[in-house]
């Protein structure tokens, strides 16, 4: 009689628990899990290693007797923050110039992609896809430089338009009720093409039977639109609502470094440019900590109130 083998019990996923589920993944994929580690570490070394320094926020920090012997202050660094009145504007400026960014420049990529999507040339299609597109790779130095000389006041093309049709030169780069809309429009030019390309990408995965069928049960041009296009990209747009509302604080600090001036400091000073000139200006290296700390768990706090009202009501998210 020969002897019987017997085969070990498959353990089903849910009961290895998500160690062993790992350690499964690893074995099976484990040149694919080698390939992360560089990426990994640049992580770690790079994003987690420099958060040590989140501590400055909380002490009285001096560059000469460093992050040990610094004296501790607690919470005054943030107590001073929100008793501030020039932190008050601040916080407001970010806030009013990042909602008109969204509310503005938001939607605009998502236009221009869908009015792309339905060129049917394609050299056409590619020239102004292009054209579009290559402001991304432009320094905000080069932009600032580009807007200052079109809408200087000396000879600048928009001014000398302006009194060709009889009107008066606009200082709008020192007007305080203009300079915003300058913020605005520059950024649009600038990152219109790069949000253009990602919904476009988007765009080519849906089914084109989907449009055929559509077309045959004669829906005209807008209904397509309306009700394969638009649901085809509403993935790809709650994903880039939800990480813009993670930078609602941001508000363009580089753009807005290079543009503004004290002439404007009360409509365009933002957190980020507060930081700045407070930070290296003044040399107040904890008030400028505890100022990034608060925007950076503001962030963390909107991202993850979006995934989460995002998921309860239109059952997607991030995650």
């Amino acid at each position: 009689m020969k002897p019987t083998t017997r085969t070990p019990p498959v353990i089903p996923a849910s009961r290895r628990g998500y160690w062993g589920q790992l350690g499964a993944d690893i074995r099976k994929d484990w040149d694919l899990y080698v390939a992360l580690i560089p990426g990994i570490l640049f992580l770690l070394l790079f994003k987690y290693t420099p958060m040590y320094g989140i501590i400055i926020a909380f002490k009285d920090f001096n560059i000469f007797t460093g992050f040990a012997d610094s004296p501790w202050v607690g919470m005054d660094n943030f107590k001073r923050l929100f008793t501030s009145p020039d932190f008050v504007n601040v916080f407001k400026n970010t806030l009013i110039i990042s909602l008109y960014k969204i509310v503005f420049l938001f939607p605009l990529p998502i236009i221009v992609a869908i009015l792309m999507n339905e060129l049917k040339n394609m050299i056409f299609k590619r020239t102004i896809q292009t054209i579009v597109y290559l402001p991304h790779f432009l320094s905000w130095v080069i932009v600032s430089g580009l807007f200052i000389d079109l809408l200087s006041t000396n000879g600048g093309l928009i001014n000398r338009m302006i009194v060709a049709l009889g009107g008066e030169p606009i200082a709008f780069f020192l007007d305080h009720t203009i300079f915003r809309s300058v913020l605005i429009t520059s950024a649009g030019w600038k990152e219109l093409g790069w949000s253009t390309i990602v919904y476009l990408a988007a765009l080519s995965g849906i089914d084109p039977q989907l449009y055929e069928a559509a077309r045959i049960d004669g829906a005209n041009k807008f209904k397509q639109i309306l009700y394969i296009t638009l649901p085809g990209l509403t993935p790809i747009i709650l994903l880039m609502f939800i990480l813009r509302l993670g930078s609602i604080l941001e508000a363009g600090t580089e753009q807005i470094l290079v543009m503004y001036n004290p002439n404007v400091y009360n409509v365009a000073d933002v957190i980020g440019t507060y930081v700045y000139r407070v930070g290296l200006g003044e040399q107040d290296y904890s008030f400028s900590t505890a100022v990034g700390l608060f925007d950076s768990v503001i962030g963390f706090i909107l991202i993850i109130t979006g995934n989460y009202l995002s998921r309860k009501y239109l059952q997607r998210g991030i995650w």
